[in-house]
């Protein structure tokens, strides 16, 4: 089987080399030329551990190749992302556009897969476009939806051993779908509707960024109370029914932060729930922002001099280098805006160079840093031991103090 992954990002890549590993001849495409080479070089352009090796070893054997223009195949992915656009309008163009690119290559018994996060009614949106391009299709091919449920930092595993929802537009569709997907998928395979497969990615996310709003509002309720909401959270989990997340400083990442909109921006009215979640969440960054300026401030009139600062974490969540809505990024942000020229100590161990920021070794941030802003909870950072002599904000839990 000839498999095209339009997309070559987070989740793409690595899907792609999860299926030339078991025996499909994958072409994946990208826009990004750099995207393109790197590939081909067998050299990996996100941070994901052991997939280079896994990478290299398909690239090798010619089980997946990358190019810029998709060409002839038996399935066709689309994994491209799902940004919105103006007050969090939902923004399909990508997919749209890369469907377009596959319209020339479709034929008859072809599997045609949406994969990226999508508004309800989206794959019958694209199917529309497709039949409407080239009405001798209808009823010839099969398009379904099946959304992605991966970890960064552990997606190899995960794209292996995770559940899959499948929702094609007919039965015919939700078959040919599970039959690609069985052949590397070990978790169970869950058929439905496009539509309910839609809603299912979009529920799930909206779920979690809930419970983490609750968290997070309770972290802030803890700070005017003083009461260490670590502690306290530690202390409520006891209970056999009761299980809060751990709050952090905002909610990032392409999906938990994303995905709501995609519900609030259709159904405003029945989703009061999850806007107000998202509000929550998003005003966490601004309150950490505001508790790190407040800090100098306090700093400076103390000491009768300009702090010096760290920022520690750039990624929206640990051990990874994905900066997409990122809260602890808007953080840093926001902090230099308003530095009163302090000197800022940028940190994230996970990249080595940043087109805006000048990142500092976090060994040495943390050695020269009157205040520490502990964003994300990289491994790295829990390695320091805490210092008395320094102001330490710890909006993720490093210290637990």
């Amino acid at each position: 089987m000839k498999a095209c992954f339009m997309g070559l990002g987070y989740i793409g890549l690595p899907t792609a080399i999860i299926a030339a590993r078991h025996g499909v001849e994958v072409l994946g495409v990208d826009i990004n030329p750099s995207v393109v080479e790197k590939t081909n070089a067998g050299q990996l352009h996100i941070v994901e551990p052991g997939l280079e090796t896994m990478l290299k070893e398909v690239v090798a054997d010619g089980s997946l190749r990358a190019a810029t223009e998709p060409s002839a195949a038996d399935a066709f992915f689309m994994v491209v992302p799902t940004p919105f656009k103006g007050d969090h309008q939902p923004d399909v163009s990508y997919v749209e556009s890369a469907t377009r690119m596959v319209l020339p290559f479709l034929k008859k018994g072809d599997l045609y897969v949406v994969e990226s996060t999508s508004p309800v009614g989206t794959t019958e949106a694209m199917a529309k476009i497709i039949f409407d391009e080239r009405p001798e299709l209808k009823g010839e091919i099969f398009i379904a939806y099946c959304p992605e449920r991966v970890l960064p930092g552990n997606v190899i595993y995960e794209l292996v051993n995770n559940d899959r929802v499948i929702g094609g537009l007919d039965e015919a569709s939700t078959d040919k779908a599970i039959e690609f997907y069985s052949q590397f998928v070990k978790g169970t395979l869950h058929r439905t509707n496009a539509r309910t497969a839609e809603m299912c990615k979009l529920t799930e996310n909206s779920s979690r960024d809930v419970q983490i709003a609750f968290a997070n509002e309770l972290s802030m309720i803890c700070d005017a109370a003083g009461i260490n909401v670590w502690e306290l959270i530690s202390l409520a989990n006891r209970h056999p029914r009761v299980n809060i997340l751990q709050p952090g400083c905002g909610v990032g990442g392409h999906c938990i932060a994303v995905d709501p909109y995609f519900i609030t921006a259709d159904f405003p009215k029945e989703s009061r729930l999850i806007a107000q979640a998202r509000e929550i969440n998003n005003f966490k960054a601004e309150y950490c922002a505001e508790k790190v300026k407040n800090a100098m401030l306090r700093f400076e009139l103390d000491h009768k001099r300009k702090p010096v600062v760290a920022m520690m974490g750039l990624a929206f969540k640990p051990n990874i280098d994905d900066l997409r809505e990122s809260p602890a990024k808007y953080i840093t942000t926001k902090v230099m805006q308003s530095c009163n020229n302090a000197e800022i100590l940028v940190v994230e161990p996970n990249i080595k160079e940043h087109n805006v920021f000048k990142l500092t070794p976090f060994d040495e941030a943390y050695r020269r840093a009157d205040i520490v802003a502990l964003l994300t909870a990289h491994n790295e950072f829990r390695t320091l031991g805490y210092r008395d002599d320094k102001v330490i904000l710890d909006f993720c839990g490093i210290f637990k103090k």
